[in-house]
């Protein structure tokens, strides 16, 4: 098999820098370019630190090659933009980590020139990702928390408002600087943002309706950031008469054959998922309240990842192919 080419736009961000370090070591791909506005000219290395003697690769600013398939991993509204100006060949394949095509029904008038974007969980829509033409990508809080309460919804289970807090590192703000990412506030410190509303709500709501059409339950959540780098953490809690055993059960059944979602019989921590494309469930019952803890790093699971694991789906390649990755030792 002939390798697939692929282009990166938005190249010099923190999930571009993650998704080249993936696919460079993706045996069935072929990096043609890295696109970057800002950074036009300059070796990856300059950029990506880490990088710098792996491959000799400089940014540029046109998309003048065409490729099998493209990342789109500039800022949210920017994919619309993109493709708005034409610039984007409609032979490529596009996998959007940005929020722009998440809800089944943005931008119909983009989808319908394109082709439709298909939501990119592939735990959820893997046989849809299978024939996809394009992905949007999931958002990293999105993913976590919906692989904690998607078997719930498939098996009816959620009939009460569901309450979650979930706690983020700072790469989930992305790399433009501000108050609130810079180390001298971050360190030492957590806070709460976006209470209640998290624009990660949507696609969350989106997905719980498409596997339990009559879900119609309140998702109260309560999101943090950490002052640690890479990571999330998410605690669920629901009330419901449903013994716990079977709950487990239930999880077990549905992940089975998804390699890379698995359920432990111990609480679970953040560094067990730390550099990995892994999420790990613990599940377990407090009088009446069911709990499910989940986590991912956002970087990987959250966003390149899984974008890889999409691609992989879309392309017929093994759905493990270049993320087997390791975490980190303590």
């Amino acid at each position: 098999m002939s390798k697939i080419h692929a282009g990166i736009i938005g190249a010099a961000g923190y999930t571009a820098g993650e998704l080249l370090r993936i696919l460079i070591n993706h045996p069935d791909i072929d990096i043609r370019y890295i696109q970057s506005d800002s950074n036009a000219g300059i070796p990856l290395g300059s950029v990506h630190s880490d990088l710098f003697h792996v491959q000799d690769l400089s940014f540029v600013s046109d998309l003048k090659e065409e490729v099998d398939v493209v990342f789109l991993c500039k800022g949210h509204g920017e994919s619309v933009k993109i493709l708005q100006s034409g610039k984007l060949p409609k032979s490529n394949r596009i996998i959007d980590l940005s929020q722009d095509f998440r809800l089944s029904d943005s931008y119909p008038e983009i989808q319908k020139e394109y082709g439709n974007f298909v939501y990119g969980l592939p735990e959820l829509n893997r046989s849809e990702i299978i024939n996809a033409k394009n992905i949007a990508n999931p958002g990293c809080f999105a993913t976590c928390l919906q692989l904690g309460l998607i078997p719930l919804a498939k098996n009816e289970l959620i009939n009460a408002d569901i309450h979650i807090s979930a706690i983020t590192g700072s790469t989930g703000a992305g790399q433009k600087l501000s108050t609130t990412s810079h180390f001298s506030w971050r360190n030492n410190n957590m806070s709460v943002y976006k209470a209640f509303k998290h624009q990660h709500l949507k696609e969350i709501q989106q997905s719980l309706s498409k596997a339990d059409p009559t879900f119609n339950n309140n998702l109260f959540f309560i999101p943090y950031r950490g002052n640690f780098t890479r990571g999330i953490i998410a605690t669920m809690y629901l009330s419901t008469k449903a013994d716990v055993e079977m709950v487990k059960q239930e999880y077990l059944d549905f992940y089975k054959g998804h390699p890379f979602v698995h359920i432990s019989e111990f609480n679970i921590d953040l560094k067990q998922v730390v550099n990995t494309n892994y999420c790990h469930l613990f599940i377990d019952k407090y009088e009446d309240n069911l709990m499910v803890i989940s986590t991912i790093d956002n970087l990987v699971k959250g966003a390149s990842g899984q974008a890889v694991q999409n691609m992989n789906l879309m392309f017929g390649l093994e759905e493990t192919t270049g993320l087997k990755l390791k975490g980190i030792a303590f």
